[in-house]
């Protein structure tokens, strides 16, 4: 980046806006289209300008020496894929509706890849033969694709994005250990060196399966995660991923089911009312659909179903709410009056671990108008199979230590998985082994979004004025600001030169025809960590070094600019 030509604001491509875009919901949004980084081309598609093509090349530099020094392996992959390799996983059908399919001109099934996992398992499949040639870990940073059904956030959550992912290859589940901690650590590098604040937390492998899995989250008000993090240990995770030990009550003493009258009671709002007792002692019964068969959710009835942790729990398979048409035909299903105890071998049934063996419950009798109390699990009714399946409220027990949780809104900007053997298995992936034996070999798979790191930047660290990039991402070193006269840009022309030579990237607004006012204006929205003006005592050689973080100013001469901007920052 040293000696590159200065970029002159006269000859930039990229217009900045006084007005927010009129479909822009989040802060990013707003900001890097306003500051002439981003335009939109379609929905959930975007294009990057020169401002915001140096900071996406920026964030991928970091990212790429980080991944290095770990002694990764960069290759680039194609982004059109076939269809059989993901077929012999299963994706080409788990994905469903978000991946784009398309045929070539002979009728040939085609994929626009959404991850690589396969891809990378049939690369190493053909080039590795012994455990010899293991361990190896490759990378790229490639474009992904995902037909998102409501793309929305800008760059945030899009259809087409820029991701690095990595895959280990590892004969032993030790070596797997070894490559994910690898990973991790370089991670910590990456989102230290982008200046984002981030936590680390468990993650469900989801869709990508495998065991182990981690998420690292940057705090933000655009997140659509939700974490929870531990104000007295070191506990964080996704909510989606909080899972609690199932312990059992003493059920003694509680007296025998009994059958209450409790007409125009449907919902546990209205049946609490009726009763004169709080939700929580009632049991909330959700019916749903997988793969087109019921299946009963059980939990506490002031608690809330995630469908996201049911839908993971049965994925690949389908599930979605029941609807009044599958009622018909079924008298063992009583809308609004649904109990466990009565529903038998024709519906799965499966339920928090709040509702442990020997809780007792006001639920649904199975008859309309009617309620049964001290219904208690394991002796009245028993569960199928225990699933965390609430949505984690704020003050919840932390599961390790049991303070309270604490709630925030997240992006995810980079997950780590340990894969293990499923696309291996899938794919045949042996080497052979020391002992003259096929081994099969044992996979991570770890990403990073590299253009939604840009936008998680944005939306950490701009203010009231526009973005405030920190220095190793920004698009320059410093923005030099010529105020209008002739003598002012004669001035900030010949410094950006000399900072130039001194190895600094330099941009220099030397617009002709354009007010002070709105330099100044754009100069905040764009960003650049250090602002040079040459203003009202250019005469005289004094420029004005602005802050633009702190808004710290102070006057300087030319010299005494370049040293100050060229000098090292302390350790």
């Amino acid at each position: 980046m040293a000696n590159a030509p200065v970029q002159r604001m006269s000859q930039l491509m990229a217009k900045t806006l006084r007005d927010d875009p009129a479909d822009a919901e989040v802060l990013s949004h707003k900001l890097l289209v306003r500051a002439g980084y981003v335009r939109r081309t379609a929905a959930g598609i975007w294009s990057w300008l020169p401002l915001g093509k140096k900071v996406l090349s920026n964030v991928e530099r970091i990212v790429r020496e980080e991944m290095d020094a770990i002694g990764a392996q960069e290759v680039l992959l194609p982004a059109i894929l076939p269809r059989e390799p993901y077929e012999a996983t299963g994706r080409w059908d788990e994905y469903g509706p978000e991946l784009f399919r398309l045929q070539d001109r002979k009728g040939g099934d085609y994929l626009l890849g959404p991850t690589h996992e396969e891809i990378f398992t049939l690369i190493v499949k053909d080039q590795a033969s012994s455990y010899k040639d293991l361990p190896v870990i490759l990378y790229q940073i490639q474009h992904k694709y995902r037909d998102e059904a409501r793309p929305r956030a800008g760059i945030l959550r899009g259809r087409e994005f820029l991701m690095k992912d990595s895959y280990s290859f590892d004969t032993e589940d030790e070596g797997l250990a070894h490559s994910y901690a690898l990973h991790r650590q370089a991670y910590q590098k990456v989102f230290a060196r982008l200046g984002l604040d981030y936590r680390i937390c468990a993650a469900t492998a989801g869709a990508m399966g495998g065991s182990k899995s981690e998420e690292f989250l940057a705090p933000a008000e655009a997140g659509e995660d939700t974490f929870a993090d531990c104000p007295n240990c070191d506990f964080a995770a996704n909510t989606e991923a909080i899972t609690y030990e199932l312990t059992s009550v003493d059920a003694t003493g509680v007296p025998a089911l009994e059958e209450i009258p409790t007409p125009d009671t449907p919902t546990i709002e209205t049946l609490a009312a009726h009763l004169g007792v709080e939700a929580s002692a009632t049991l909330k019964n959700l019916l749903v659909k997988v793969d087109g068969e019921i299946v009963a959710v059980g939990v506490p009835g002031d608690r809330e179903v995630d469908l996201d942790k049911v839908e993971a729990h049965f994925a690949p398979a389908a599930v979605e709410l029941v609807t009044a048409e599958d009622f018909t035909g079924r008298p063992d299903l009583v809308r609004g009056y649904v109990g466990p105890q009565g529903l038998g071998d024709k519906v799965t049934y499966i339920a928090d671990p709040r509702v442990a063996p020997g809780t007792s419950w006001i639920t649904g009798a199975n008859k309309e108008g009617t309620h049964a109390k001290n219904v208690v699990a394991g002796r009245d009714f028993e569960v199928g199979e225990y699933v965390d399946v609430v949505v984690v409220q704020e003050g919840d027990p932390c599961p390790k230590c049991g303070t309270g949780l604490k709630l925030d809104r997240a992006i995810e900007i980079g997950h780590i998985f340990q894969l293990g053997r499923k696309y291996a298995d899938a794919l045949k992936l042996d080497v052979l082994g020391q002992h003259g034996k096929p081994v099969r070999v044992t996979m991570g798979s770890y990403g990073i979004g590299v253009s939604r790191a840009v936008a998680a930047l944005a939306e950490q660290t701009a203010d009231d004025k526009g973005l405030c990039w920190p220095a190793e991402v920004a698009p320059a070193d410093v923005h030099v600001v010529a105020a209008g006269k002739a003598l002012q840009t004669e001035l900030a022309l010949d410094v950006s030169e000399k900072l130039r030579a001194a190895g600094l990237r330099v941009l220099v607004d030397d617009r002709a025809g354009v007010s002070p006012g709105v330099k100044f204006t754009d100069s905040e929205l764009i960003g650049v960590p250090k602002i040079l003006v040459a203003g009202r005592r250019s005469a005289e050689g004094v420029l004005e070094l602005k802050d633009r973080r702190t808004g710290e100013r102070e006057e300087l001469t030319v010299d005494e600019a370049i040293a100050r901007l060229t000098a090292q920052p302390a350790l």
